[in-house]
């Protein structure tokens, strides 16, 4: 057997061999809870919509090589900012615990959201769906979230279509594990082309709504920067608005440091 016929069998067995994933899970979640712990208010500039923060849907696909993700909103998509890619107010980290192992991963969200994840629910990867360009996004996670920088993928590109933003990354950039035992979590939150200093790409909420500001929490950094999430079975049953109130629900000090933060748990199918 020639050597050239060899490879080329050793390459086929390799192929026949690597875990060939046929996952594609939806989550659903509630319309109507885009209001973060349950009193969160939109900013006034017309560009932010009606039901542009409210997730309804969340699909995660793992039957081909890569990981395709899409999250899917109440409103229509816009590009008031002209982001040349859809969509442009949105801004969406997807938080996975690959491995279901208590202590192992990331307590701490991405710089910006103001929460964390409960014991047994710690975050190993995340993926940003942004309507920013990929470079800009990676330099904001190289400068930010330094030490959290290999676990973060950024898609080469994200594309908003209708209702729905989707992205994509490469499987084998994620874990070898079965997707289908893997915990996922999506945090909405809003894209910000002049983020504080510490904020990676995300808008504040503040004690009342702004112009480009949101409102209904504090105008310390102790409340989470967060709109809407996944809870509980992730059905879209009413039940999971309450649950979803009180994971980002959170207590500040009168010096404004946070006493409870929001904590966050998984969804799994």
């Amino acid at each position: 057997m020639s050597k050239r016929v060899m490879g080329v069998l050793i390459v086929a067995l390799a192929v026949a061999l690597s875990p060939a994933w046929a996952e594609k899970m939806t989550f659903k979640d509630p319309m109507g809870d885009d209001d973060g712990p349950g009193t969160y208010t939109y900013p006034t500039d017309v560009v932010y919509t009606p039901g542009s923060f409210d997730i309804v849907e969340f699909v995660a696909d793992a039957s081909g090589k890569n990981l395709d993700v899409e999250v899917t909103v109440a409103a229509s998509l816009d590009d008031p900012w002209r982001m040349e890619v859809g969509f442009a107010v949105q801004m969406i980290f997807i938080f996975i615990d690959t491995d279901g192992v208590a202590g192992s991963g990331y307590t701490d969200g991405l710089p910006g959201t103001n929460v964390k994840f409960a014991a047994g629910n710690e975050w190993d990867k995340a993926i940003i769906l942004s309507p920013q360009s990929s470079s800009r996004v990676k330099q904001e996670v190289r400068t930010k979230a330094a030490a959290m920088a290999d676990d973060i993928l950024v898609p080469n590109r994200v594309t908003g279509s209708g209702k729905t933003i989707k992205g994509s990354v490469k499987l084998s950039d994620i874990a070898d594990s079965d997707p289908s035992t893997w915990g996922f979590q999506v945090i909405m939150q809003s894209n910000e082309g002049f983020p504080a200093k510490t904020d990676l790409l995300t808008r504040k909420v503040n004690e009342f709504e702004g112009q480009h500001r949101f409102g209904g929490g504090t105008d310390y950094d102790c409340d989470p920067h967060v709109m809407d999430i996944l809870a509980g079975n992730a059905n879209g049953d009413k039940e999971e608005v309450e649950l979803q109130h009180e994971m980002l629900s959170y207590e500040c000090d009168a010096d404004g440091n946070a006493v409870k933060m929001a904590t966050l748990k998984m969804v799994r199918r």
